[in-house]
């Protein structure tokens, strides 16, 4: 993780009322760094003495990115609340207990999110990074306030949004059927 991005998770440690923000920024963090699979894959059984190397690989990942994501996360919060929660064993259940406590939808943010998603569109000549960014963090926005717009959905749109000048891209993509995740896309572009 870069000191920048540590400096975004730090800037706005969470503290209640800025639960949206904070959940944005760590949710930007973990796409970058390829993590976010932590906050919805349950862990994998732990693999027997006989198991092949594939699946010890993969508890093993999942084992490293879980314990990783708990230190930013706990980093990251108030005291009071890493001292509440640095005894769960997940990510996950730490992420659906802040969820529960801080997570109220908002009519407006929902509204708002949707509407940018929507009509976005990059200017030519523009940091394609920045504008990707830009739209992951109006993804992340609409998720907390209880909108689902699934990955494909959200590649979908950012493709959309991009000028004439990534027609060729943006072809190749459909005419070859080419599926991205939003780390692989973004790295792409």
């Amino acid at each position: 993780m870069t000191s920048s991005l540590i400096q975004l998770l730090a800037f706005d440690k969470l503290i209640g009322n800025n639960y949206a923000t904070w959940k944005t920024n760590l949710n930007t963090i973990l796409v970058i760094d390829d993590l976010q699979f932590i906050l919805t894959e349950e862990c994998p059984p732990i693999p027997s003495s006989n198991a092949n190397r594939t699946v010890r690989d993969a508890y093993n990942r999942w084992i490293r990115v879980n314990d990783k994501v708990h230190a930013y996360i706990l980093a990251n919060i108030s005291d009071v609340l890493a001292k509440k929660h640095e005894s769960m064993g997940t990510t996950k259940k730490i992420m659906e207990f802040l969820r529960g406590m801080f997570g109220q939808p908002s009519f407006s943010l929902r509204h708002d999110s949707i509407k940018y998603i929507y009509n976005c569109s990059m200017k030519e000549g523009a940091s394609v990074r920045e504008h990707v960014l830009n739209m992951m963090v109006h993804f992340n926005v609409a998720e907390v306030n209880e909108v689902v717009v699934d990955e494909k959905s959200q590649i979908g749109f950012i493709l959309e949004s991009l000028p004439k000048s990534f027609l060729q891209f943006c072809t190749n993509a459909l005419m070859n059927k080419i599926e991205y995740n939003l780390t692989t896309l973004l790295n792409e572009l």
